[in-house]
């Protein structure tokens, strides 16, 4: 089965736990962090005002801080972007999960796009940044093209989804990313995974990492039965 975690510690450790939604409050954040340290998750995913806050309540060096850069539309100016992930630097992230100039690509605009993602790439060096392509806006010939563009402009991940958009991951978004991409980066699926069952489903396809905000479900829904049904 490759790749695929046989545990539950073994899954935990490639979720990347988070908290998006806008009306969050501090409890709720509080809360992320105490699940990241219970499971022992990969990350924990928070908006950028939030990184200070979580980074002092985090006592597990082993979990990492993850922030977004452009989201969840994709269309702010590269300068502010790149603001954004000087910021992210300076309050102590770990790692940039950046939105595609999702408009600009739509329009043809390839070097645009490139040149957005590598000005992110550059100032947060030597943060990995991965690189939302937003599936659910894209044809399955776009999504190949789309990962290419992050991939060559310094992209350590590419992420399907903002989970805000039309749709969340599929597993054909997955197979068609990996197969774009080779092992040159790896890939994160976002969006929408909530059971054990379709985490390891979407590892399977091809996925390094789960982006999800049900980490804790993922985790309880884990069982080794399931690795013998995907």
């Amino acid at each position: 089965m490759g790749n695929v975690p046989s545990t539950k510690e073994e899954l935990a450790k490639r979720i990347d736990h988070t908290l998006l939604k806008p009306q969050a409050t501090k409890r709720d954040f509080e809360r992320l962090v105490q699940e990241a340290e219970k499971y022992g998750f990969r990350a924990v995913c928070v908006p950028l005002y939030w990184v200070p806050f979580v980074r002092e309540l985090l006592w597990n060096e082993e979990i990492k801080v993850v922030t977004v850069v452009g989201f969840p539309l994709g269309y702010t100016a590269t300068p502010v972007k790149v603001k954004e992930a000087e910021i992210a630097k300076q309050l102590g992230a770990d790692e940039i999960d950046m939105v595609i100039n999702i408009s600009a690509f739509k329009s043809g605009n390839y070097e645009d796009v490139g040149e957005d993602i590598k000005s992110v790439v550059v100032e947060a060096n030597p943060l990995p940044v991965k690189v939302i392509i937003e599936t659910s806006y894209l044809s399955e010939e776009e999504i190949e093209k789309a990962s290419l563009i992050a991939v060559n402009n310094g992209a350590k991940f590419v992420k399907t989804n903002t989970g805000f958009g039309l749709r969340g991951a599929s597993l054909s978004d997955v197979q068609i990313i990996r197969r774009a991409i080779g092992n040159k980066a790896k890939i994160k699926a976002a969006g929408g995974i909530k059971t054990a069952e379709q985490a390891l489903s979407f590892i399977k396809a091809g996925a390094d990492v789960i982006g999800a905000s049900a980490g804790v479900n993922i985790i309880e829904t884990f069982s080794e039965d399931l690795l013998e049904k995907i």
